[in-house]
């Protein structure tokens, strides 16, 4: 008998960007080959896309050849790595034993968890079972490499609004210390560690876990995963200096011609700004109190990115749509309140996050709002007044 971990790497989907990974086994004796995937979803599940909204997402083990296996991912262009596991019979006929268990009717489904109960974390227990505990014994209390959002961040850094948005729905959960054991929520991680791992066999004798590692299948132009997390914040910030110096140029254009178009222009971009970060918050608000995904409860970022920022795009019609130049000059008043509102939130966030209890790494989230909301609040006419108040008289007495 031979048993065999399949490494998957990560494909074109954004459900499969952190790879799989499955157990082969051949049975000799039988002359069959099984590939157990505990990793099987369906879309056309009932319910399924309410219940993925609400976190209760129900996966399944199942068995297939191996050989269909390899195809389906060398058609989608994905690694395929195989690690032969260096296990005494009897505790390969176990791991047999356990694979045939979870395949039946009433055990092979489960919910699945992104960071706790995965294709990853499930065939993690079959290993550390295969050698009596030994596998979680030594991980168990190891620092990680990375903390939960890291790790996140090293497959998702390719594409910049899904590398935003998942750091900005998720909260300060994946932010806490964790043991390499935790991190085996990955497939690779677990290739990493099953690869320096020897323990003690039934007989007393100490035993590499892998024997031997084959490389089926090498995919070709896929965006590799970072060994080490960018530093990420300084491109946000980047990009949010850029949106807020759009804002205040709009913003001095428009005070300085008064035309129809450059009034619709700055409701719509006013709009449109409060309505993403807007429907963005109104996400995490649903996910923080209404689903099961516990990686976003307690998230500071509900503090300024809420749903209330969507009343920024009726608020900026009524501004358009002011019938006198006074009725418009109040609605302009009320959005620059509105904003200074979301701005004193934003600060207060900042000071919170120094706590320990409310500490996150939201960098990436505050930079890329902040700027604007500084552009959009009453702080530039703040500016604008002390320089023409108090710089301009200062002036004139030292002249």
């Amino acid at each position: 008998m031979e048993i065999r971990i399949a490494l998957i790497g990560p494909g074109d989907e954004l459900y499969f960007w952190w790879g799989h990974i499955g157990l082969i086994i051949d049975d000799h004796l039988t002359a069959s080959s099984r590939f157990y995937d505990w990793g099987i979803f369906s879309f056309d599940n009932e319910n399924f896309f309410v219940n993925f909204a609400l976190g209760r997402l129900l996966y399944t083990c199942g068995v297939s050849p191996p050989d269909w296996n390899y195809q389906h991912y060398v058609n989608t262009n994905r690694d395929i790595i195989l690690y032969t596991l260096n296990l005494p019979l009897e505790k390969k006929r176990e791991v047999q034993r356990f694979a045939e268990w979870s395949i039946l009717p009433e055990n092979k489904d489960y919910f699945y968890h992104h960071f706790r109960d995965n294709c990853a974390t499930r065939l993690r227990d079959i290993l550390d079972m295969a050698v009596d505990g030994q596998f979680k014994e030594r991980y168990n209390n190891e620092p990680g490499r990375f903390s939960l959002r890291q790790h996140v961040y090293r497959h998702t850094w390719f594409n910049p609004f899904f590398d935003w948005i998942l750091s900005f729905w998720m909260s300060r959960v994946i932010d806490t210390p964790i043991t390499v054991w935790d991190e085996m929520f990955l497939p690779s991680e677990i290739a990493l560690r099953i690869q320096e791992f020897s323990y003690i066999d039934p007989n007393g004798f100490e035993r590499n876990m892998v024997s031997n590692v084959e490389t089926r299948f090498q995919s070709q132009n896929r965006p590799i995963v970072l060994d080490i997390p960018r530093l990420q914040w300084p491109g946000s910030l980047t990009l949010g200096c850029i949106m807020a110096l759009l804002f205040l140029l709009l913003r001095f254009i428009k005070s300085q011609e008064d035309k129809p178009g450059l009034k619709k222009l700055w409701a719509l971009a006013q709009g449109f700004f409060g309505l993403f970060f807007g429907f963005a918050g109104l996400m995490l608000f649903f996910m923080m109190f209404f689903t099961d995904h516990d990686y976003t409860y307690n998230n500071i970022n509900i503090f300024f990115a809420n749903p209330l920022l969507i009343a920024a795009l009726p608020m900026g019609i009524c501004y358009y749509k002011a019938p006198s130049p006074i009725d418009r000059s109040k609605w302009e008043l009320i959005i620059k309140t509105f904003w200074t509102c979301f701005l004193v939130l934003c600060l207060i966030s900042i000071l919170l996050n120094q706590l320990p209890f409310f500490r996150q790494q939201n960098q990436l989230d505050l930079t890329l709002i902040l700027p604007s909301l500084v552009a959009l609040s009453w702080l530039p006419d703040f500016f604008v007044y002390i320089r023409r108040e108090y710089l301009w008289r200062w002036f004139t007495m030292l002249t």
